[in-house]
């Protein structure tokens, strides 16, 4: 009879969930707290890419970058006066009707707006950050020095922005690449000619926060449309390649938290 003793458990008890139970209570506490540790440890890293050990050992501050820069760059003088000036460019306005109803503007600078059909002339496209348009401060000295170069800029304003009214029920986000690839395809129409080349930005110099969107909708628009896009060229500023490491990293400290909140009055 004793090949039926568990534990000091008999087997006079009828039901065996009550052995289960019974004998589930003679495990000690911290093995149940441990293996609660590890599963929530598996599934947070897994699921929710909340990477412990770094933050541990980096005390959450990330990891150290090398940088190489041009001893002749005019980069140390030219922010200052993003961050403190307004760059003297003037735009045409063109209203952009979307296939799906919305509507966004495009604002060319003044010498860009009437374009030959045969102009071969480049056109770069820009695409401002989260909160930003064509009036933010980077993106006038961004128009402003492009054109000064001969070529032809075009700001394409995200949804909702630069004093557009909604004319649709979908607002922009960093995953939407639709109003882009519409846009491109009808500069393209309209001239063949030119070379096309956008320059998306997710930061917004003049307020000193970083607002992401405008490149990660670049890079996101050539990878969906590869080698069908009529680009002939592409930039993409200060892109944040992942949405959810941001995310995480924006809500640890008290003073990201403050950063947090400042995109979010931004919008």
């Amino acid at each position: 009879m004793d090949c039926f003793r568990f534990s000091g458990l008999h087997e006079t008890s009828a039901n065996p969930y009550e052995l289960l139970v019974q004998a589930a209570t003679l495990i000690p506490i911290w093995h149940y707290l441990l293996g609660f540790l590890i599963t929530s440890f598996v599934f947070l890293h897994i699921y929710f890419d909340f990477h412990f050990l770094q933050g541990i050992f980096n005390g959450s501050r990330g990891y150290p970058v090398d940088l190489t820069y041009n001893s002749d760059s005019h980069t140390a003088a030219w922010f200052p006066s993003v961050m403190f000036s307004m760059a003297a460019v003037t735009y045409q306005r063109e209203l952009f009707r979307l296939s799906d109803g919305g509507t966004i503007a495009l604002d060319w600078a003044v010498s860009s707006y009437v374009l030959p059909k045969d102009d071969t002339t480049p056109i770069v496209v820009v695409l401002p950050g989260l909160t930003s348009d064509s009036q933010s401060s980077y993106i006038r000295h961004l128009a402003f020095n492009k054109a000064k170069m001969g070529w032809n800029v075009v700001i394409s304003n995200h949804r909702e922005l630069g004093g557009v009214p909604i004319t649709s029920d979908l607002v922009y986000n960093c995953g939407w690449t639709n109003d882009i690839h519409e846009v491109c395809n009808r500069l393209h129409h309209k001239h063949p000619k030119a070379p096309l080349f956008l320059i998306g930005t997710s930061i917004d110099v003049s307020a000193d926060i970083e607002y992401v969107l405008g490149a990660n909708i670049l890079v996101k628009y050539l990878g969906e449309d590869g080698d069908n896009a009529p680009v002939s060229g592409a930039a993409a500023i200060s892109n944040p390649w992942d949405f959810l490491i941001g995310d995480i990293f924006i809500r640890r400290t008290l003073l990201q938290k403050f950063y947090d909140k400042a995109l979010t009055l931004g919008l």
